[in-house]
């Protein structure tokens, strides 16, 4: 279930965590080589609450380990005081509330969680725990509370030598992100607009990875860099393999492009995987996203893009994609050429992975997402009923 977000308010000043700092004793490291966040082109400081292992947060969360960074925030492991869990906690840079992607995704989960729906999508979307700020030495910090992920589904890619994910792995990948959808779409009335896979993550259910990484850490295994008596920059724990028999399930995450109703016009979508209406600047309906499955779905089978946006100059072209979409699905319809201006101015591939019927079944399954009419694309509800999905039920 997604969870409903709580008031956010400031939390006490830096000062009054020192004294609940855990003393670590790494080896300190060459204050001249820059460290993780220092290696982005804009890193300014001032910008990053300076976090350590051992502090409190809200009065409730123990700050265990580093997990991650990026230009806009870092993020830790962390346990819940109130029941001993484990979180993670997405600690943005200073008034990161302001930032646009960060207001969207706030507004999203206030959204979905004032529906109160029933719909079994909603436990493949990555819900939102808790929200609060603190107060840094330059001003404030929004801290956004997540249950921790293993993986993205980009990393379970790269995990095989063949870089593709097997017949009943995808399914079962899509079967999660097409019932995430089917609520998204039907419910909820969003569009995700960035589906990829890296927007697509694997739960933990072997918490041994994540106790792993507390004893890492209170062991001292990585290291860190002391900038002054207030800041120090830490390396980043990368989670372990998990046993086999504990496997996460997909889920959907990062809603800071998501938009709330239907009939936007902007330009939205990975550029790969960006639906034919985006490309001639239509407005865009929930269909974007199962164009967006399509091309994804491709990518995970066989390790190649769908659709070339890359021209003979090696550079991205609009245009060339086109043409690739043309070349597949051939000419689009006049009904649908008449719908832009620049419509009426403009104007295969082989699955090797599959064989058989599984093959068939997987074309005939793709083509009712690349359709260049929206609503003639399959929603994801009914995609779910798709005689290649329903195979899944016979083969796991």
């Amino acid at each position: 279930m997604v969870k409903v977000i709580r008031r956010i308010r400031p939390q006490a000043t830096l000062q009054s965590y020192r004294s609940q700092f855990t003393s670590f004793h790494a080896a300190r490291m060459d204050l001249s080589l820059p460290l993780e966040e220092e290696r982005l082109p804009c890193y300014s400081p001032d910008q990053f609450y300076p976090i350590h292992p051992g502090q409190i947060l809200d009065s409730n969360y123990k700050v265990l380990a580093k997990l991650g960074y990026g230009a806009h925030s870092t993020v830790w492991l962390c346990r819940n005081e109130r029941d001993a869990g484990f979180v993670t906690i997405k600690v943005c840079t200073r008034d990161g509330d302001q930032l646009a992607h960060v207001q969207r995704e706030l507004q999203f989960y206030k959204h979905v969680s004032s529906l109160n729906s029933q719909h079994h999508g909603q436990s493949f979307i990555r819900g939102l725990l808790d929200a609060f700020e603190i107060t840094g030495p330059t001003g404030q910090h929004l801290c956004l509370v997540h249950l921790p992920m293993h993986m993205t589904l980009q990393e379970l890619q790269y995990i095989d030598q063949s870089h593709k994910l097997n017949e009943p792995l995808l399914k079962w990948t899509l079967s999660n992100i097409l019932n995430a959808l089917s609520f998204l779409h039907d419910e909820a009335k969003v569009i995700h607009t960035d589906i990829n896979a890296s927007n697509i993550m694997v739960t933990v259910a072997d918490e041994s990875v994540l106790a792993d990484i507390e004893k890492a850490e209170a062991q001292n295994s990585l290291p860190r860099k002391a900038i002054d008596n207030v800041r120090t920059i830490y390396s980043t724990h990368k989670l372990g393999l998990p046993n086999d028999s504990l496997r996460g399930e997909p889920v959907l995450c990062d809603f800071g492009e998501a938009q709330i109703g239907e009939g936007h016009k902007r330009l939205i979508q990975p550029q790969l995987y960006r639906a034919p209406e985006v490309l001639f600047d239509m407005k865009s309906n929930s269909a974007a996203n199962i164009w967006s499955v399509a091309a994804l779905a491709w990518d995970l089978l066989e390790n190649r893009h769908l659709f070339n946006v890359i021209d003979e100059d090696r550079q991205s072209s609009a245009t060339h994609h086109i043409a690739e979409i043309v070349a597949y699905l051939g000419l689009p319809p006049l009904k649908y050429i008449q719908r832009s201006e620049i419509t009426k101015k403009v104007f295969g591939k082989r699955v090797s992975t599959l064989d058989g019927e599984s093959k068939e079944l997987f074309l005939t399954f793709m083509r009712a997402m690349l359709e260049w009419l929206p609503e003639k694309r399959k929603r994801a509800s009914e995609l779910l009923e798709d005689p290649w999905m329903k195979e899944q039920c016979h083969s796991q």
